[in-house]
């Protein structure tokens, strides 16, 4: 066990002092799938001292292509994705203290998991939770590291309070669509690239050496061999509601959450973005390879699975099929990101 973490050490910005710090740094990763389970392995191999899990979602046969802590048996049985990730490092690094929580990562949830932690991940599946983090990591002074892909492409930044722009600076507002793995597939370098920037920045920023983090927000594409980085500093927002001069959270309030319910006596289940109106014409033209897919200008409906989703032009959406709350959220966030 000694030279367990020797040639890390051996790498200079790191040492035995950053080693040190590693063993006593606390990391929250929100999410266990491609990206979630890849950072996890490679935090907990590089000693990390403590790592929470958070997941809502659970193992299926179709992650097993590129969600690397998971095997046949988990997705045979559905184990839930933080329990099988967690089983998965403990046998990699029994010296790492390891929390997995099964549940959504909302505005109500993060914050009571947020004591100590050093650092946030992010790998989730959607801009509504990142909005989330965006605001929990400003309101409690926590830096986090963001990151994205789909198809051959990726992408990721590092929000550092009070000192970067934030993504709400960047993005102002959430996306309602984009391209997700279930509408543009995905192959698993593009994870693999993600996690290794976001590990390497998570690296920099557990050792403190904050001089060496990247300045701007990278992307790539794999296939088409295209890496750049965009110069992000001019986007800093006096006026953001998140990092600005005067913050609101506004992600953390109830009335700009998106929210969920069973419709009563029918099979279906509701979901309604906080305050935001779908670009009907943006969605169809994203989801134009789904079955029966017609569209009108209140509304758009089309079938994915044994489900029939219907999005309206106030910002609802319908999901027939299923009165899982859970299930109907995964669903919606696979198909509009």
């Amino acid at each position: 066990m000694d030279d367990r973490y020797s040639r890390q050490i051996l790498f200079n910005p790191i040492g035995e002092s950053g080693q040190n710090k590693i063993r006593n740094k606390h990391v929250l990763v929100v999410g266990c799938g491609a990206l979630g389970t890849s950072n996890a392995e490679f935090l907990v191999r590089a000693g990390i001292g403590r790592l929470t899990l958070v997941d809502r979602d659970y193992v299926e046969w179709s992650n097993l292509q590129r969600q690397q802590l998971f095997i046949e048996e988990d997705a045979r049985v559905q184990m839930p994705k933080a329990i099988a990730a967690k089983r998965a490092l403990n046998r990699i690094n029994s010296e790492t203290e390891i929390a997995a929580h099964v549940m959504d990562a909302n505005a109500q949830s993060l914050p009571p998991l947020l004591e100590n932690v050093d650092l946030i991940m992010d790998a989730s599946d959607n801009f509504d939770i990142r909005m989330v983090i965006n605001d929990v990591s400003q309101k409690f002074n926590i830096p986090w590291i963001y990151g994205s892909c789909v198809g051959s492409t990726g992408m990721s930044y590092t929000i550092i309070p009070g000192v970067t722009p934030c993504l709400n600076c960047l993005m102002q507002g959430i996306p309602l669509s984009g391209a997700t793995c279930d509408t543009a597939g995905i192959i698993p370098p593009a994870v693999g690239m993600v996690t290794s920037l976001q590990t390497a920045e998570a690296l920099k920023i557990l050792v403190e050496d904050h001089g060496a983090l990247r300045k701007g927000l990278h992307t790539f594409d794999l296939w088409n061999n295209q890496f750049y980085t965009m110069e992000v500093t001019k986007s800093k927002r006096d006026n953001c509601p998140a990092c600005g001069k005067n913050p609101e959270y506004s992600y953390l309030k109830y009335e700009n959450m998106t929210k969920a319910a069973v419709l009563c006596g029918r099979n279906t289940v509701q979901i309604r973005t906080g305050g935001k109106e779908a670009d009907l014409h943006r969605l169809e033209k994203q989801l134009s390879h789904m079955k029966k897919l017609n569209s009108n200008p209140y509304l758009l409906s089309f079938e994915y699975e044994e489900y029939r989703l219907v999005f309206f032009s106030d910002g609802r959406t319908l999901i027939h099929g299923t009165a899982d709350i859970e299930k109907a959220k995964s669903i919606y966030y696979r198909l509009v990101g």
